[in-house]
C-alpha cells in the first residue's frame, strides 16, 4: 500500500498572537523555525520513512530553538527551574511513551520515544524518568542551556505572586507555546508527538495535557493523530485528543469536522482555549484553534502547504 498521500503538520503553540504586536524580525524567525522543522519531518516521509520518525525529528528541532516553550526555550517554574513534559504515540500499534517533570534533558521527545521503545511502560515521571534517561545515555545539561532572557523576565514579573501564566494568555511580545507534530506516512500509518515546558511559575509538580495520552497527544490509524496546545487543565478534563478520535470512530465525522467540534464547541463550553493539529490515515489535515493565533505549518505530498501564525 505504498505511495498513498502522506503529510505532516506541526504547531508551536496557540494563544494571544495579535498581528502587529510582534516585530517583523521575530515573526520571520518563528516562521523560519517552523519551516526548518516541517521540512526535516517531511523529508523523512518523502523518503519512505515512518510517521514516528517524522514527528520525533520535527519536535526535536522545535525543542532546540529557544523560540518555543519546549526543550531549550522552556519556561521557569516557581522554583526557578525547568520541568519539561513530552509524549509520542504510534497510531499503528497504539504504543506510546511519555515523560513529565524532567530537568536538563535536551530533547524530552527523544526520551519519550525511548520510554516507548526501551521500557515496558508508557509514562515515567520525575526522578524515575531522570534515572531512566541516564541509563539510556541521555545527556543531562546544565540549567544555563535552558536560560532564556525573555522567559526569565516573564517569570520575574509573576514569581512572587500566586499567579501562574500560560505563556499564550498575555498580550505582549513574548514567547509562546507547547510544540507538537502529527504525520501520516506512505503506508498510511500515523503518529503524534508533543513537548512542552508547561506554564510559567507553575508549582507543586503541575502536569499539563501534553504528556497525557488521550488528553494532549493521541494517535490511532483507524481515526487520526492529534497534538494539542492551550490551557492544559481544560484539555485534560475534556480528554481532547481522544475526543476527536472518538467522534471520528463512533459518529463517522471527518478529521476536520471532529477537530472543529471539539475546539470550537466542546472545549469552549468548559472554558478552555487553545488549538490542535490533526491528521487522518488518508493524510488529511485539520488545524483548528479558538484563540487569536497558533503557530502552525503543514505540508502534503499533493503539494499543499502553509506556514501561519494568525487567523
Amino acid at each position: 500500500m505504498k505511495n498513498k498521500k502522506y503529510s505532516i503538520a506541526i504547531h508551536g503553540g496557540a494563544g494571544t498572537l495579535v498581528k502587529g504586536l510582534m516585530t517583523q524580525e521575530l515573526e520571520a524567525s518563528y516562521k523560519a523555525a517552523l519551516e526548518t522543522a516541517l521540512t526535516a519531518g517531511y523529508k523523512i516521509l518523502e523518503n519512505g520513512g515512518t510517521a514516528m520518525d517524522a514527528v520525533e525529528t520535527a519536535v526535536r528541532l522545535l525543542e532546540d530553538t529557544p523560540l518555543f516553550n519546549a526543550g531549550k526555550g522552556s519556561v521557569f517554574t516557581n522554583e526557578g527551574t525547568h520541568e519539561m513534559d513530552a509524549a509520542i504515540m504510534d497510531g499503528k500499534t497504539l504504543k506510546a511513551g511519555a515523560v513529565t517533570l524532567v530537568t536538563g534533558i535536551k530533547n524530552p521527545v527523544a526520551l519519550a520515544r525511548d520510554v516507548m521503545d526501551k521500557s515496558y511502560h508508557v509514562f515515567l515521571a520525575g526522578d524515575g524518568a531522570m534515572a531512566f534517561a541516564k541509563s539510556n545515555g541521555h545527556e543531562i545539561l546544565n540549567p544555563e542551556y535552558f536560560y532564556d532572557e525573555v522567559r526569565y523576565q516573564q517569570w520575574q514579573g509573576i514569581k512572587d505572586t500566586e499567579g501562574f501564566q500560560l505563556d499564550h494568555s498575555v498580550k505582549k511580545e513574548g514567547k509562546f507555546g507547547t510544540v507538537g507534530a502529527v504525520a501520516c506516512d506512505q503506508n498510511g500509518n500515523t503518529a503524534a508527538a508533543t513537548s512542552t515546558g508547561g506554564m510559567t511559575n507553575k508549582k507543586w509538580g503541575r502536569v499539563g495535557d501534553s504528556p497525557m495520552i488521550g488528553a494532549g497527544t493521541y494517535a490511532n490509524d483507524n481515526t487520526c493523530a492529534i497534538s494539542c496546545t492551550g490551557s492544559g487543565e481544560y484539555f485534560i478534563r475534556g480528554v481532547v485528543a481522544y475526543d476527536v478520535s472518538c467522534l471520528m470512530e463512533f459518529k463517522g465525522l471527518s478529521v476536520a469536522e471532529a477537530a472543529n467540534e471539539v475546539i470550537y464547541k466542546r472545549i469552549l463550553k468548559i472554558g478552555g482555549d487553545g488549538g490542535l493539529i490533526a491528521v487522518d490515515a488518508q493524510g488529511n489535515i485539520a488545524m483548528p484553534f479558538n484563540t487569536e493565533g497558533m503557530y502552525r505549518a503543514f505540508r502534503t505530498s499533493d503539494g499543499e502547504g502553509e506556514i501561519s501564525i494568525y487567523k
